[in-house]
């Protein structure tokens, strides 16, 4: 299990002035704490860490010595600035479910030699023991022909007993759809005609 390391957070000091000082601030909770522990993190050595960890993955957090097994629960993204605004974590406790995201990862898409392969669903939702947490189901989809659908219900990850799956069994995860000329023209029957606007 990968271990990260973090520093208790003052609340005194503004998330604003420690991102500006290369830090990420973030925060600990679970049954067995009360409230929750407030926490920072060096930027470039989170970001690194998140490489080989996401949401949903189960790690060893290292709080100035004290040590938690837990579940990245949340990342918050800052897409204009580039960096991770905030991170939370979920300290587990082994005798209780803990609701998480399962990761789907696509295999063999240079098996497939014509159609269009859509993915609907990149992540499961599940509830599971902490010693029962997954952190990726791969999906094979090498061997689909075109018109082929891979539902939740079809994974593996949905026959385990010691998971519950909470998203919709029949939801779509993946499927092969034939690919479409841009250069023929859609049918005029195609046209949608338009609502009667409403009286405001």
């Amino acid at each position: 299990m990968n271990t990260l390391k973090a520093e208790k957070r003052s609340m005194d000091i503004k998330a604003k002035k420690l991102r500006r000082e290369g830090y990420v601030v973030g925060n600990v909770f679970g049954k067995k704490i009360e409230g929750s522990i407030p926490v920072k993190f060096q930027a470039l050595e989170l970001e690194k860490f998140l490489k080989k960890a996401h949401k949903g993955s189960q790690i060893m957090l290292d709080v100035e010595g004290t040590q938690y097994d837990a579940l990245i629960k949340d990342v918050a993204y800052n897409p204009v600035a580039g960096r991770i605004d905030e991170i939370d974590f979920q300290a587990l406790v082994s005798t209780e479910k803990v609701h998480s995201v399962v990761e789907v990862v696509l295999e063999n898409h240079d098996k497939i030699a014509e159609g269009v392969l859509q993915e609907s669903l990149e992540e499961i939702a599940y509830k599971a023991l902490p010693a029962d947490l997954v952190d990726e189901v791969r999906v094979d989809v090498g061997d689909m022909k075109i018109g082929d659908v891979i539902r939740v219900k079809d994974l593996p990850i949905y026959e385990d007993k010691k998971i519950t799956i909470m998203t919709d069994p029949d939801a779509v995860v993946v499927a092969l759809n034939a690919a479409h000329n841009a250069a023929v023209p859609e049918p005029e029957t195609a046209e949608t005609e338009e609502e009667p606007k409403k009286d405001e």
